[in-house]
């Protein structure tokens, strides 16, 4: 085995908080070593919405002019479809914020975006290949990371581990924190579908009927498209077919009915599993957990990868300057990371968990559904949609950029 790889602090997972929190943490001059397991950020249907609370984050940073000549679509309104009435739920054209609407774009082209910006500091440093396989723990502390690469075993030594390796984290179960399950009734199966030229540009993107629920994203050239089916029920709907399938995904999406043959099989069909989870701790000593790590959320909103960029921002502003003192001064600020964010997640997650048992699951069980009555304010009085704008877009507490930038040498 080569010689241990030292660093101040080692990310376990390149996804959204993990390139965020590395990008932060190098800018205020920590020496941060990042371990992705795959050999690029090139996986279709993760999320792929960035929330008015993310881009203010790149501008904080003074990103969002380059950030934004990238590809991408603005929603400024969501809207649904629910037992055929059309609801406008969320206006987020006047949150204020330094971009006042959701940007959809690939998270490979943020994640790209956000590593060749990283790169510009000496002490930021990304490995892919490198799978981690639990932490290092000597005398009841975590020192470091164990992985594997296509050169062999490797020993990463830090100061502190941050685990941002998702919702089957292999960091937070080697290091034995307690997650809390608090259930979710349904998976989605992710799709795409071409978008052309004659479709309505203000198409909602979800749609409730009798039994069934479905999402449309408009991406460049195609919808992101999901089906909702209840959980654990992907194997009996393979069991019946893709044509069957193609028939219920018609039904569901009568805007895209006329190209669901572009579904050759179910190869194009991917199963995000939803779990709503949260751990009870997020730290043990010389460990944090943040982002799906510490808290896997509901798709209900698209808030999961800009709570995971929250956590990565209250992260960095609370541990930029811990690593020159002690380790217990270094723990303690780990518990105040938990101390800020668990609020504001249990908030969301507990918005989730309603909108699932009140919503989702009678769509599930072909329920007949008709918009709520208290919808109809909506259209009555449009300023009453900046509330939930302001929930999805900015959430229960919105990190702003505090650590610093250092100089280079």
């Amino acid at each position: 085995m080569p010689e241990p790889i030292q660093v101040q602090c080692c990310i376990v997972g390149g996804g959204p908080a993990g390139v965020m929190v590395g990008h932060l943490l190098a800018r205020a001059g920590v020496e941060v070593l990042v371990l992705e397991k795959h050999g690029d950020f090139l996986r279709d249907f993760r999320g792929d919405t960035v929330h008015p609370s993310t881009l203010q984050a790149m501008a904080d940073l003074g990103l969002l002019k380059d950030f934004l000549a990238l590809p991408h679509t603005e929603v400024g309104e969501l809207s649904g479809e629910v037992g055929g009435t059309i609801v406008r739920l969320a206006d987020f054209r006047r949150l204020p914020t330094a971009a006042p609407f959701i940007a959809l774009m690939p998270q490979w082209d943020f994640l790209n975006f956000l590593v060749e910006r990283s790169r510009r500091f000496a002490s930021f440093r990304l490995m892919m290949n490198a799978t981690a396989k639990g932490p290092i723990i000597a005398a009841g502390r975590v020192v470091g990371v164990a992985a594997d690469t296509p050169e062999g075993p490797l020993e990463v030594r830090a100061r502190l581990v941050i685990a941002c390796d998702g919702r089957g984290s292999v960091m937070r179960e080697q290091a034995g924190l307690v997650v809390e399950d608090l259930g979710a009734p349904m998976d989605v199966l992710w799709m795409r579908l071409s978008r052309r030229p004659h479709d309505a540009p203000d198409m909602p993107l979800g749609r409730i009927s009798k039994g069934r629920m479905f999402i449309t994203i408009p991406r460049e050239g195609y919808y992101q498209c999901g089906y909702v089916a209840a959980k654990g029920g992907f194997e009996a709907i393979r069991a019946t077919g893709i044509e069957t399938f193609r028939r219920d995904v018609a039904q569901a999406g009568p805007a895209i009915a006329d190209r669901v043959d572009e579904l050759r099989s179910f190869d194009d069909v991917h199963l995000l599993t939803v779990k709503v989870d949260r751990l009870t701790r997020w730290t043990r000593p010389g460990l944090l957990c943040i982002g799906d790590a510490a808290h896997a959320m509901s798709p209900v909103g698209g808030v999961g990868i800009n709570l995971a960029i929250q956590d990565a921002i209250a992260a960095a502003n609370l541990l930029h300057d811990a690593f020159a003192g002690d380790a217990a001064a270094l723990d303690r600020r780990l518990e105040a990371v938990q101390a800020r964010r668990e609020p504001a997640v249990k908030a969301m997650q507990a918005i989730q968990v309603f909108v699932q048992d009140r919503l989702i699951s009678r769509v599930l069980r072909a329920e007949t559904l008709k918009p709520p009555a208290a919808f109809k304010l909506f259209d009555w009085f449009p300023i009453l949609r900046r509330l939930p704008a302001r929930v999805i877009g900015m959430g229960f507490r919105m990190e702003r950029v505090r650590s610093p930038e250092v100089p280079p040498a």
